[in-house]
């Protein structure tokens, strides 16, 4: 059975314990980043004619690392075999069989994969497979100070979140259509992102992104 994150983007606010916390745990610089905090944000404002103001403004954060999905496009693109889903269902790369090629990066709608610039091979998220192989949840998870994070098989996920799981979307805005890579990412959107779904808001730190 498949394993991936559950995400309340109703919880989230966009602190980045998550992203801090797996670069802690990898040992990461400022260059490498598993697991990202987009910010998304749009509506406006007007001023009415007695000189008050409205505003139908909006803003939700999105916690994303690797969602291991079904349909992998890392995997698919992948000349060697190195980026594979292992017995667990994660997906990730065999440093010992990649070449550092840079088609998974290309690949992915997630920008999930990136080169590691010392090792010249492909490093992305894989799950914690180590902790989760020990019975443990992925750092991300452990550290939200909000729970708006958990993990686990798509069985274990509605058996513990059964009010919400059923709710879930695999998209919201500004991520691809689920139809891309089948994700599994199961996501309790917020009302800012069901009002997102009209398509008048952007990515509001691109820069930190990369984007």
């Amino acid at each position: 059975m498949p394993r991936g994150f559950f995400f309340d983007n109703t919880r989230c606010t966009g602190c980045r314990t998550c992203a801090l916390a797996c670069k802690d745990f990898h040992d990461h610089g400022p260059e490498q980043a598993f697991r990202r905090v987009i910010d998304y944000e749009g509506g406006s404002w007007k001023v009415a004619d007695d000189g008050t103001v409205a505003t139908d403004a909006y803003g939700y954060h999105i916690s994303l690392s690797c969602n291991h999905c079904t349909s992998a496009a890392c995997t698919k693109v992948c000349p060697t075999g190195a980026m594979h889903r292992d017995t667990m269902g994660l997906v990730w790369p065999d440093m010992s069989r990649c070449i550092g090629c840079g088609y998974c990066t290309m690949a992915c709608p997630y920008h999930a994969p990136a080169i590691d610039q010392k090792l010249k091979r492909s490093s992305k998220c894989d799950g914690c497979h180590q902790r989760v192989a020990a019975g443990q949840t992925p750092i991300c998870v452990e550290a939200c100070p909000l729970r708006a994070l958990d993990f686990g098989t798509t069985g274990e996920l509605a058996e513990r979140h059964p009010h919400d799981y059923d709710r879930c979307t695999r998209s919201i805005m500004p991520l691809p259509p689920k139809e891309a890579t089948t994700p599994n990412l199961f996501v309790l959107a917020s009302p800012a992102a069901r009002r997102a779904e009209a398509g008048d808001g952007r990515i509001a730190n691109r820069e930190e992104l990369g984007l």
